[in-house]
């Protein structure tokens, strides 16, 4: 089905009417910008929920602001801002059916697809389910302020998850109305149009863009359309409260799922798609080809932030709601053999979800310092109407076929938290506490292979304590420590090893995470962060097997993560700059199981990564060029270490671009060229596939160049 615009007018309709009008009245002009040789305070909202400079929480936590998320990028992957953050792997799988791979600190790297381990939040509101899954594909990014991201103990007062969060934050509607186009294009038959309007006229700001990626893909059968809208109004009613309300939509119709390789196939082709063995054609055809893997997501959702400040005291309401479609095609080599058991390789579920945050931050003098205390409600739902079908009808493949399950799932959580801060002299000190919990709920209809319908819930109080100590206006040291809470995800719990049912026994792991760390200005233009962590986990969730289109997941007894992050910022003058963020991360079973022994490293963890980056930019900001290096230490794809890991590498890219203001108008201009010396690797993996087809290739040198114009009314 095709559609006419890259956006859902039923969604954003009401809000461009709201702004549009705005486009033929000047508006009260753009607010200063702060002068170059001003140093601002990086203030954040993530980890202590009130604002604060960075520099003075005692976690780690990092910023991309617009200008790195829009650094000569397409802004199509949260991958092409966030791999400058230690502590977090972001993989772009080249594979649009599947997401992008995010783990921090080595939680979320087993995810077969999608985002889990890892809390994400856009504008207030959740793009994580209760269960801990989400999609980054549904962050805007050509609207991004910026993104937050947050690592170790205090993530867990952010709920069912463990590893960090990851918060992103759109720009406000200011000033005279102004609109934007922007074209872009690259290598593999890739291009992206967008255009933007923003502007604010009595006190009422709006955003509204709406964009169309297309892409032939680098891998075979990795052919994706993506077409996104968002719109954003910002209201205050008066000098003490302020309404945000958001919409937003992601259609990707038929995107192209080239699945994962085995080692000897990425070899001969890093490009090619794995072999059927049990295609009778000759040349015999790739799994992707035979059952044209795909799928088809239809994601839209809105919400809206109410605050009302009462002195230095505030209350904050967020509500949102959305409906999320997919229907996908899978592949399973045993075909028209398939178990009674299985669920079938087609996937088709439509999932409503809503929820809500109740927010009261209590500001007082106490000790000669100043105590902040928010007392918070979070409640959130999913349910999904969910079917699958046979992969195939009489002798046709990749096509829907009998029905092999028909249930409803539900997801809910109500969790209280608490937080307080007191902050006097040298010292903040910050605890916080946290009821996280999940029921879920099944009512299975499809009973020719028995009844599934059940449920399980589960609930844990997770403490988070930290300190900080500013051993002068230069440095900082901060200790913090926390009790995390992981339960199963809803995919998690499908199957059982050997059976047709929900693994209902499947239970969440628990981690106690440990950081110490320091933050230091060096002079006025450099900055340095460090920190050491680590986390123990109990029950940690492990693949059990992985076959036909279906995974089960077993408890492991305890894993250790130990490691160190450092980041470097510099500024050296004359234009120049520097960036280099450092991961080094020793993640092993403690204790063996089955055929797993003792000291065996995570699967889908590098023990280092990094990020260096040389940035030159002359003093006006019209001309601009960086060389960047992203390297990564190898990665095992299963629990034994046995199976070939993905090497380690090292890329370098380059990027250029310029500026120019003519009246009203402002143009730019970037060129960027990826993997400059055309190196082949393994770009992610897809753990414990039981086909040994672990590995994702990476693409080779690969250019993109892009053009915007913007005019302000």
């Amino acid at each position: 089905m095709q559609q006419s615009l890259p956006f859902r007018p039923s969604i954003i309709a009401a809000l461009f009417a709201a702004g549009g009008a705005a486009f033929a009245i000047p508006g009260k002009g753009q607010a200063a910008e702060p002068a170059a040789d001003v140093p601002m305070p990086v203030v954040i909202v993530t980890g202590s929920r009130i604002e604060q400079d960075s520099f003075d929480f005692p976690a780690a936590i990092d910023i991309v602001d617009a200008q790195r998320i829009g650094a000569a990028q397409i802004r199509v992957n949260a991958s092409e801002a966030l791999s400058a953050v230690p502590g977090l792997v972001v993989l772009n799988r080249q594979n649009y059916a599947q997401d992008l791979q995010i783990s921090s600190r080595g939680f979320g790297a087993r995810s077969a697809f999608g985002v889990r381990g890892v809390r994400l939040i856009a504008d207030g509101i959740p793009a994580s389910m209760p269960d801990g899954q989400g999609q980054a594909a549904t962050f805007n990014l050509d609207m991004a302020e910026r993104i937050e991201v947050l690592r170790g103990p205090f993530s867990a007062l952010y709920g069912n998850h463990s590893g960090g969060v990851i918060q992103l934050f759109t720009r406000d509607g200011q000033g005279r109305p102004s609109s934007e186009a922007t074209v872009s294009g690259g290598s593999d038959g890739t291009h992206k149009i967008d255009l933007s309007a923003q502007g604010e006229t009595d006190g009422i700001g709006y955003v509204i863009d709406a964009s169309r990626f297309e892409t032939d893909g680098y891998r075979d059968h990795s052919a994706a359309r993506r077409d996104q809208g968002f719109a954003k109004l910002s209201v205050k009613p008066d000098a003490n409260s302020r309404l945000t309300i958001t919409a937003s939509t992601l259609t990707q119709d038929d995107t192209e799922d080239p699945l994962g390789v085995t080692w000897a196939t990425f070899q001969r082709d890093p490009r090619a798609g794995g072999i059927d063995p049990t295609d009778t054609q000759t040349p015999q055809r790739t799994l992707a080809e035979r059952y044209n893997t795909r799928k088809s997501i239809d994601h839209q959702q809105g919400g809206a932030v109410f605050e009302q400040r009462f002195g230095p005291d505030r209350l904050r309401v967020t509500a949102y709601a959305g409906k999320r479609q997919v229907v996908q095609y899978q592949a399973f080599s045993r075909g028209f053999q398939a178990p009674p058991t299985h669920s079938g390789g087609v996937v088709d579920f439509d999932r409503d979800f809503h929820g809500a945050d109740l927010q009261w931050l209590m500001v007082r003098q106490l000790a000669g310092g100043t105590l902040s205390t928010t007392f918070g409600l979070e409640y959130s739902r999913s349910k999904d109407d969910r079917q699958g079908y046979e992969n195939f009808a009489g002798t046709e493949l990749g096509v829907r076929g009998a029905l092999r399950r028909d249930e409803t799932d539900e997801l809910s959580s109500l969790d209280p938290y608490v937080q307080t801060q007191w902050e006097g002299g040298p010292w903040l000190l910050t605890a916080g506490l946290r009821r996280s919990s999940l029921d879920v709920d099944v009512e299975d209809r499809f009973l020719s292979n028995g009844d599934d319908s059940g449920g399980v819930d589960y609930s844990k109080v997770t403490p988070v304590l930290g300190a900080l100590y500013k051993v002068s206006p230069q440095l900082n040291v901060y200790l913090s420590a926390a009790r995390g809470f992981e339960t199963p995800t809803l995919n998690e719990l499908f199957y059982s090893n050997g059976g047709s049912g929900f693994n209902y026994r499947l239970k969440p792991a628990s981690s106690r995470h440990l950081e110490i760390g320091a933050k230091a200005k060096l002079g006025e233009n450099a900055r340095v962060e460090a920190a050491l962590f680590q986390v123990r986990t109990d029950d940690e969730m492990v693949v059990e097997s992985s076959a036909g289109g279906r995974t089960s997941y077993r408890n492991a007894s305890e894993t250790l993560r130990r490691g160190a992050e450092v980041s470097v910022e510099n500024e050296f003058g004359a234009g120049l700059s520097a960036r280099l963020a450092l991961t080094v991360l020793r993640a092993t079973y403690e204790t063996g199981f089955g055929n797993v022994p003792a000291g065996s490293r995570l699967p889908g963890v590098p023990r280092a990564n990094l990020f260096g980056e040389l940035a030159w930019n002359d003093e006006g900001g019209r001309f601009g060029a960086a060389l960047e290096t992203i390297a990564s230490g190898k990665i095992y794809p299963e629990d034994t270490n046995v199976e070939r890991p993905a090497p380690g590498y090292a890329i370098v890219n380059a990027r250029v671009q310029a500026r120019q203001t003519v009246d009203r108008w402002r143009f730019r201009q970037f060129l960027r060229l990826n993997n400059l010396f055309d190196r082949s690797y393994v770009g992610s993996v897809i753990v414990g596939d039981a086909n040994k087809r672990y590995y994702e290739a990476a693409p080779g040198r690969q250019w993109m160049i892009g053009v915007s114009a913007q005019y302000t009314f």
